[in-house]
């Protein structure tokens, strides 16, 4: 049996002893046996908190996949394992604040906003697709929509949307009579096709065309702010709150389309954490509502797009607030 194998077969035991003995001799931390399961995993899995602790300070990467896009802290969240949960949550959680490996993209691999921008976008009844057909936004969306409105218009006044993309946002906060309603939407079809549909002509409704980065300066003051772009990545939202203090008056709400990492349950779990620790840093709490959204997402909602963005049975909505008005 290789290092390797006996890394496993001592992570499965629990027997940190001897995890540390291998690690010290030259047995690779990121070894996949014959399963596609790390020795992270396998203690994980487990519940082995001790093992877990002594791969991770030896480099274990707490995000590898096994070959069912199963990691580590999903091993550990499906069995129970609180402890051994709560230290790879955890280890994830810094991890992602400092190098951001998951969500994150760098600027320097292309503006993909630019390319989205510049694409033709095709709508249908229950869908609005690109052109390779990756789904924009999907009507299966309709009833989060309607709960990321109900808490954005909760106290009345002037609500701020940044993405119009089908409208189903929109259509939901007009059902609360805002005193104004401002849209910010970046794609000239989309742009195009809300003239064409009429929102141009509502009396409380004001859109700006362009990229939110671009028309910063056009944006006033709001109780309720909704933002939801498309091509856009958690730097582009991390940003974008930077800007919160400014736009969102004090007592307003604001909440988020909550895509984050929606392919794997613990990577999405690792960035709802993350994303409320850098809102608390800029003084906002926040709470994350869970949505079930099992049964509205059959197979047949994904047919005739190119890959699903939601594998989830929970949606966590997020509805935030300056920190001095939820104390």
């Amino acid at each position: 049996m290789d290092k390797g194998e006996q890394l496993c077969e001592a992570a499965r035991n629990g027997d940190g002893g001897k995890v540390k003995a291998l690690i010290d001799s030259g047995a690779e931390v990121s070894y996949f046996d014959s399963d596609g399961l790390t020795p992270l995993m396998h203690a994980a899995k487990l519940g082995h908190a001790n093992v877990v602790k002594i791969l991770l300070e030896d480099g274990a990467p707490w995000n590898a996949l096994s070959p069912s896009n199963l990691s580590a802290g999903d091993f550990a969240m499906d069995s129970g394992h609180q402890e051994a949960f709560e230290v790879l949550l955890n280890a994830g959680i810094q991890a992602e604040l400092i190098l951001g490996t998951i969500a994150r993209t760098a600027k320097k691999n292309g503006d993909s906003t630019g390319d989205y921008l510049d694409d033709r976008v095709s709508f249908s009844e229950d869908k609005l697709m690109d052109s390779n057909s990756k789904a924009v936004m999907m009507a299966w969306e309709k009833p989060l929509m309607e709960a990321h409105a109900k808490a954005v218009c909760s106290g009345g006044g002037h609500i701020l949307n940044i993405g119009f993309g089908m409208g189903l946002v929109d259509t939901a906060i007009q059902q609360y009579a805002p005193v104004t309603h401002t849209i910010v939407e970046a794609h000239p079809e989309v742009y195009k096709r809300m003239l064409q549909t009429g929102w141009g002509k509502k009396g409380n409704v004001k859109i700006i065309f362009g990229r939110w980065q671009d028309v910063l300066s056009e944006l006033e003051h709001y109780d309720g702010i909704f933002f939801d772009t498309y091509g856009e990545y958690y730097e582009d939202l991390r940003e974008f709150h930077q800007h919160l203090p400014k736009l969102l008056k004090p007592g307003g709400i604001y909440s988020f389309f909550n895509g984050l990492c929606g392919g794997n349950a613990f990577f999405h779990v690792v960035y709802c954490h993350l994303v409320s620790l850098e809102l608390e840093n800029l003084g906002y709490s926040t709470q994350l509502i869970p949505l079930p959204v099992k049964n509205c997402l059959g197979e047949d909602v994904w047919e005739g797009v190119r890959q699903k963005y939601w594998h989830l049975d929970t949606y966590y909505l997020p509805v935030c607030q300056p920190l001095q008005d939820s104390e």
